[in-house]
């Protein structure tokens, strides 16, 4: 057996994906037939190796019919450094690709900050803010993924400029948010909280726990991204009218449901009986929901959000409730996610949106299943792999 040696040659043939490198990659081949290998494949990875200009020595002679059987390869696509739990599947997939992934998911963004200079990759969920600074410091960054949809943690256009792939992966958890929605809809609508919580102190009332059914009901979706769609379609069998305002998209864009009829946004507001909200974070959409929002609705109406909490005025929402304009809600996301860092007027206020019983309450868990968690890390492999390579 002998080697050869290709760094060089390996960096100019695969341009920027391997340049950062500087091992050496060593071949190890045997002595069987008369011809060059055309190719060889690292880690799925396969490089073209046209006739090669090379030198050999007495420890390293190239013998003729000699075949070369390229066995090892010492190669690395960079470092990606994972901040926050995810399926395992996510390092597997990026490891067997030739990245060297640093899975460190209680990091805090401050040593996030410190180190990230040695990264050419950086997988997030929800803590760490990558904005100009940030990006200036990841002086070797490639790629930003995120797992989820909420991207307003992300300076988008900054890292475009600086040449960042950025990702996100809401494919991977629609499907758990729109199933969450639906639940917490059912939950109120059966006052099945109130229920549970009476029965397991022995008390049995069946006519204060009457609920309304909704067959027959006006639900209007706003937004129709991935998880306003995808509920949209869980609405399918339910019977009732769904109606779905997207301000950024053609008409047409529900054509292939049937069920659901493309309107105004006062329309939704005039008629729905359920109003979904399915939207981004942006200078646009924050305190979406406010009070001239809600007086414009029709009295009564039940709210969900499941996309995010800042999309809600929050105190505006408790005076609706408290005056009957909004006759119930849904909420998995709030305003301020962090009860340690309340102010004393939030605690008040929170204290007070608690004491509803027509409201539905869950901690930021819409699209956080055990499913959705294999199916983020399978959306952003996807991404961070296949679709560089395409």
């Amino acid at each position: 057996m002998c080697f050869i040696y290709l760094s060089e040659y390996l960096c100019r043939l695969s341009g920027e994906r391997l340049k950062l490198m500087e091992e050496t990659w060593r071949v190890q081949i045997s002595a069987d037939k008369a011809e060059m290998p055309t190719s060889f494949t690292n880690r799925g990875v396969s490089f073209a190796l046209p006739e090669l200009p090379f030198t050999h020595s007495a420890e390293n002679t190239i013998m003729r019919g000699s075949i070369f059987d390229l066995v090892k390869c010492n190669l690395e696509m960079g470092s990606v450094l994972i901040t926050d739990d995810c399926h395992p599947i996510l390092k597997e997939g990026l490891e067997q690709k030739g990245w060297r992934c640093d899975y460190l998911p209680d990091i805090t963004p401050e040593k996030t900050r410190e180190i990230i200079a040695d990264y050419e990759g950086l997988v997030i969920n929800s803590k760490i803010l990558v904005n100009r600074d940030f990006i200036d410091a990841a002086v070797k960054l490639r790629f930003v993924a995120r797992l989820g949809s909420g991207m307003e943690i992300v300076d988008r256009e900054y890292a475009a400029k600086r040449g960042v792939h950025v990702w996100s992966s809401p494919e991977g958890n629609r499907n758990a948010v729109a199933e969450q929605a639906l639940g917490m809809l059912l939950v109120l609508a059966n006052n099945l909280l109130r229920a549970d919580r009476e029965l397991r102190q022995n008390i049995w009332r069946r006519e204060a726990n009457r609920g309304w059914e909704l067959k027959g009901k006006v639900l209007g979706i706003i937004g129709f991204g991935h998880t306003g769609s995808q509920f949209a379609r869980k609405l399918a069998g339910m019977e009732m009218e769904v109606l779905a305002f997207d301000k950024y998209k053609a008409n047409g864009f529900s054509e292939e449901m049937s069920w659901v009829q493309e309107v105004s946004l006062e329309e939704i507001q005039e008629r729905a009986d359920i109003i979904s909200l399915h939207l981004p974070l942006t200078e646009e959409t924050r305190a979406y929901a406010d009070a001239r929002f809600f007086q414009n609705c029709k009295k009564g109406f039940v709210l969900i959000n499941t996309a995010r909490g800042k999309c809600v005025q929050t105190k505006d929402l408790v005076e609706a409730l408290e005056s009957g304009q909004v006759g119930g809600a849904c909420l998995d996301v709030f305003e301020n996610e962090k009860p340690p860092t309340f102010t004393k007027n939030e605690n008040v206020l929170y204290k007070r949106l608690h004491l509803f019983e027509n409201v539905v309450l869950s901690p930021h868990v819409a699209g956080w299943t055990h499913e959705s968690k294999r199916r983020l890390a399978e959306v952003l492999l996807d991404k961070i792999i296949v679709k560089p390579n395409k």
